[in-house]
């Protein structure tokens, strides 16, 4: 039952949002303050609505699957003659909140992989994530493309066929560890392999992502200029890596000694993850490529010299003695929590940004074009093979684990591939057509997967 506090909180602000609708629509002048002021309700709504749509974490649903949705049913809303929200699809200043927000949530996928873990985990993950990308690109590009494409030039057929294997590459890894978080199974070798895997998985799919949009941009597939980009994509993320560690560590010192403050570790933190982004760019990768790569460079041990979370020296001061079995406990998990720091003051920025990106996103997708019955059965064949070629990648991870669950561990796509959509659709090769299946590919992958995995924990009594 929703508590009368919680109705006294969200309906005056619906009352107060509604109410500035109607007068942004009623007086709307052209000026550049009027045009912010719109911008400003727009962001109000839909910081409303993403929160309206995470409903569907009640389900253990991820919040991603609400946002996207919530986009989709507002920007599609012209169909039954509301045309209000229209205006928010040509708003420049929300796009660049987007780009802004997918980069902010890279960096936190970076922040929260763990390069050292990463090389325990060994030679499965690696393999499983090899599989993993390589077989759904083949059968996205190379086995299904050919049946879906058959109008534009050769060039324009390639490029979208080669925009949709790289968007099948993509694995959430977030959607699959709520699941195993919330029956206990994380420190199963399943898990382990699943989580290891959709890392590298990511590293690998960014690569590709950046291949693909070179050979869209130019207009060439020789096999120099692929090497030329693979080469620079990996020299990218191992030297930023290595360059990082000598100068990520003495740059912090200096920041914190004029000032240690959680404020100014923010802020130096963002500042490697906005200029890594450019250099990134600089170099012909996506921006994003350079987020993820400052969330792995940044390390907690960075900022030792920054002050912590304010409430530990508080817990710290009342603890017993150093032999007191409870205040052992307490310090491992005031360490542990110290540890995140970082990721946690990042986190409230994402709250804010990142679900732009999806509801913009969202806002993309035509219904109109979704109720061809030709593209449902298109995005439902796609699907199919989305589901396959990740299912596929489980049965080289060797013996000792359960092969079907890890491949069904892989299967989400998630806000991954929807960057690698929206990516297309900014290059102008993915249309509205293929945009609406690979938003119907996320959306079936990541409601199918869940329910899935909990059977499969539970029946093989992994937890």
């Amino acid at each position: 039952m929703i508590r009368k506090t919680s109705f006294r909180f969200i309906l005056p602000f619906i009352f107060a949002l509604v109410f500035g609708m109607y007068n942004a629509y009623a007086s709307d002048t052209g000026d550049s303050h009027v045009s912010f002021a719109q911008t400003f309700l727009w962001l109000g709504i839909i910081l409303l609505i993403s929160k309206l749509g995470s409903i569907v974490e009640k389900f253990k649903f991820p919040a991603v699957l609400g946002e996207l949705t919530a986009g989709i049913v507002i920007g599609n809303l012209a169909l039954a003659h509301i045309e209000f929200f229209e205006p928010m699809k040509t708003d420049m200043t929300l796009r660049f909140l987007a780009e802004l927000g997918v980069v902010l949530l890279l960096f936190q996928v970076g922040l929260e992989s763990n390069v050292t873990a990463m090389k325990k985990i060994g030679v499965k993950a690696f393999v499983v994530a090899l599989v993993g990308v390589a077989l759904p690109f083949i059968l996205g590009a190379y086995v299904v493309a050919p049946f879906l494409f058959n109008e534009g030039t050769p060039q324009q057929i390639s490029n979208a066929s080669l925009f949709l294997g790289a968007t099948l590459t993509a694995t959430s890894v977030g959607i699959t560890a709520r699941v195993f978080k919330d029956l206990s199974a994380l420190s199963t070798p399943e898990a382990g392999i699943i989580l290891g895997a959709a890392v590298i998985d990511d590293i690998v799919g960014l690569i590709i992502l950046s291949v693909v949009q070179s050979i869209v941009q130019t207009g060439s597939i020789e096999l120099f200029q692929l090497l030329r980009i693979i080469g620079t994509s990996i020299a990218f993320l191992g030297g930023g890596l290595i360059i990082g560690q000598y100068i990520g560590r003495p740059a912090a010192q200096v920041i914190a000694w004029i000032n240690n403050s959680a404020g100014s570790k923010l802020g130096f933190a963002l500042m490697i993850c906005l200029v890594f982004a450019y250099c990134s760019h600089l170099v012909g990768l996506a921006p994003i490529v350079g987020a993820f790569t400052a969330g792995l460079v940044l390390d907690e041990v960075f900022f030792k010299s920054f002050d912590g979370p304010s409430v530990i020296p508080k817990i710290t001061s009342v603890l017993g003695g150093k032999d007191d079995p409870i205040a052992k406990e307490v310090s491992l998990v005031l360490e542990e929590h110290s540890g995140k720091h970082l990721e946690e003051i990042v986190e409230p920025l994402g709250h804010f940004l990142v679900p732009v990106f999806f509801i913009i996103v969202g806002l993309d997708v035509r219904l109109d074009v979704l109720l061809n019955p030709t593209i449902l059965l298109t995005a439902l064949s796609v699907t199919a093979v989305a589901v396959i070629g990740k299912l596929l990648s489980g049965f080289v991870a060797g013996k000792g684990v359960n092969k079907l669950l890890i491949g069904w561990g892989m299967v989400p796509r998630g806000e991954v591939g929807l960057i690698f959509a929206a990516a297309g659709k900014k290059l102008g090769v993915v249309n509205d057509e293929l945009f609406s299946i690979i938003v119907i590919v996320v959306i079936m992958t990541t409601l199918i997967t869940p329910p899935v995995l909990s059977s499969m924990i539970r029946k093989r009594k992994l937890i």
